[in-house]
């Protein structure tokens, strides 16, 4: 989202441009279904939670207008052509082999790595802002479910994925700072540092699952505090690697 602030018109040459060529190849190649990536970002500024597939608001970014022309092309690929897609709008994803590092890092990679090291770590706004966070495992039966799926009306539908929780940015500091202490003492007394709020950011996310779980048969296994403890060991390993992060996190790349 910070991207495509900053660069509107490559975020929408790779996403929409990009987009449409993927939808082209694929209806050209016979390709029996279209999964692609959706996101939460196209609810926009509408008010409501939990947030439902058929009600959006404006975008908030260009990247959040891009995401919602992803929407509309396949729409109208699925009417005109009778090209069968499903969109998947990814609310917060974490899990195993996340990168901690770069600007525009996950936040809970970004904040073990921050923590584990004795870094600051910035909250935008006063930390009340809150997401719908979605462990991995949680996204990857989404993605199979999508893929699969033989009920005939599961198809030409966008999706939320997630989980149908709401996890303030201070509730998810403290839970990482008390994970982490045990292996970390200096982390005991540890606070964050609050900065301002960002710019196109969506101040509440929350997502109704009911669709997917209807059409799909979605069964989420694992709420945030189950992903965050079964992910813990492997980002605080992969850290502990220094400059091996890479290697270790191919050697171990049939966990993810």
């Amino acid at each position: 989202m910070p991207r495509s602030i900053e660069d509107p018109i490559t975020t929408n040459t790779n996403n929409i441009a990009g987009f449409l060529n993927m939808l082209v190849a694929a209806r050209d190649a016979k390709v029996k279904r279209f999964v692609y990536a959706a996101s939460s970002s196209t609810y926009g500024d509408h008010p409501d939670l939990p947030k439902v597939e058929d009600k959006i608001g404006k975008p908030l970014s260009p990247y959040a207008v891009t995401k919602l022309v992803n929407e509309l092309y396949a729409d109208v690929f699925a009417r005109t052509y009778g090209f069968k897609t499903i969109g998947l709008r990814y609310f917060n994803i974490f899990g195993r082999r996340q990168d901690p590092d770069g600007a525009y890092a996950a936040v809970i990679p970004k904040w073990i790595s921050s923590l584990i090291k004795d870094e600051p770590v910035y909250i935008n706004g006063d930390g009340e802002t809150s997401r719908d966070f979605c462990y991995i495992d949680n996204t990857a039966q989404m993605n199979v479910l999508a893929a699969t799926s033989e009920n005939p009306e599961a198809v030409n539908q966008v999706y939320n994925v997630a989980v149908g929780d709401r996890t303030t940015l201070n509730q998810l500091y403290e839970a990482l700072r008390v994970n982490l202490a045990v292996q970390f003492p200096h982390l005991v007394d540890a606070t964050p540092n609050y900065r301002d709020f960002r710019a196109g950011d969506v101040r509440h996310s929350l997502a109704d699952i009911s669709k997917a779980k209807t059409l799909l048969g979605y069964a989420p296994a694992f709420r945030i505090g189950e992903g965050l403890e079964e992910a813990m060991a492997w980002y605080v390993g992969n850290e502990e690697t220094g400059d091996g992060r890479q290697e270790k996190g191919k050697s171990k790349g049939g966990k993810g």
